[in-house]
């Protein structure tokens, strides 16, 4: 089951131009600058861009498809498209509670279904306690989470998600993230995500698609696309490494734990961790430094053997972007120019990479 895409629509600033194929499972995570066409992109699969021409098809269900005889022209309107979209400010009725919201996204549910469905969602949410209060009443976080619930009552086949944290401030959005992660692994429901924060792309994303005006630049598995090297421009000042581990070992004295993953080891930070845990970890490619034999006497806990596999010029000349392989794995190292002259670095030596910080981002 897939999701395709092939859309065009004119702009005055761009020309939206995309053809691709998405998994329909998961989330995948549409990434890049403002303008570049990611919210263009989710309300042309939507249906609320009449311009645009293509085709739309989820799994086996045709919403749009632009044939070149009249007569096989397919083109639903919004309300036949069987997706919810959760906007970046809530938009719930002021004049419902939080009850009243989720009973109209349960009209809307074409299955007519029992209420059972809207029962799973506000247990899958934790808004049971909330159930009785006014949107003026609410967290601008709880807010987000009714609105995506009230988008799971219809029971879609696709949930599309534009930006749903921009409006949050960090403590709230740190709140949200665990009930998106929640969805991502509960739900077999696939999310088409709109953000431009990297931290939502290493926590949430498992297919990453990256876009400049209009176009797509890149797509694959996150990890994958994230330490794509020709990309440097894509994260700036956060390009760098995702890597998915499990926990192997927890040192209590010195409060850290040790995560085993295809690349070797890293001790990490234990955020009340278990043994067993899988957890994602985030490696800036500023946090990684690289030496032609193992270094003695340091405070960098985590030196790992890679191999240089390209060197690529960096966003600023006095920088190089090199990409390292680590066993399996994958890192980014920035380093400058000159380090790269005068270590005598190029593809196919062997270095030990040196993290000096891990993020873990679960």
């Amino acid at each position: 089951m897939t999701i395709d895409l092939q859309l065009d629509l004119a702009r005055s600033d761009f020309d939206l131009s995309v053809d691709v194929q998405l998994p329909a499972h998961g989330i995948t995570v549409i990434y890049g600058p403002s303008g570049c066409g990611k919210t263009t992109l989710l309300r042309c699969v939507a249906g609320l861009e009449p311009s645009a021409h293509g085709r739309v098809q989820v799994g086996h269900e045709v919403w749009q498809d632009d044939g070149r005889h009249v007569g096989h022209r397919v083109h639903l309107p919004t309300h036949q498209r069987a997706l919810g979209y959760v906007f970046q400010e809530a938009s719930l009725f002021a004049h419902l509670d939080v009850a009243g919201n989720l009973a109209y996204g349960l009209q809307r549910n074409r299955n007519h279904v029992s209420s059972t469905v809207l029962q799973q969602a506000i247990a899958l949410l934790g808004i049971g306690h909330l159930l009785k209060r006014f949107s003026h009443e609410l967290s601008g976080g709880e807010r987000q989470r009714v609105a995506i619930a009230r988008a799971l009552v219809t029971q879609p086949r696709l949930l599309l998600l534009d930006e749903p944290l921009a409006a949050l401030d960090h403590a709230r959005r740190q709140e949200v993230l665990p009930w998106l992660e929640k969805l991502r692994d509960d739900l077999n429901i696939p999310m088409l995500y709109v953000t431009h924060a990297v931290d939502e792309v290493a926590r949430l994303a498992d297919t990453l698609v990256v876009m400049h005006a209009g176009r797509i630049q890149a797509k694959g598995p996150v990890a994958e696309v994230l330490t794509q090297a020709d990309l440097p421009g894509v994260v700036g000042d956060d390009a760098g490494a995702l890597l998915t581990g499990m926990v192997l070992r927890i040192d209590a004295r010195w409060h850290l734990a040790q995560v085993g993953f295809s690349g070797g080891t890293m001790w990490v930070r234990d955020s009340h961790l278990q043994l067993g845990q899988t957890v994602r970890l985030r490696v800036l490619a500023s946090d990684v430094s690289v030496t032609l034999s193992e270094a003695t006497q340091t405070s960098i806990q985590n030196h790992l053997p890679c191999v240089v596999e390209a060197i690529s010029p960096d966003t600023h000349p006095s920088q190089n972007l090199l990409r390292l392989r680590c066993g399996d794995a994958v890192l980014l190292a920035r380093i400058t120019a000159r380090g790269v002259h005068d270590l005598g670095l190029h593809a196919g030596l062997h270095v030990w990479a040196q993290v000096k910080s891990v993020a873990l981002v679960k």
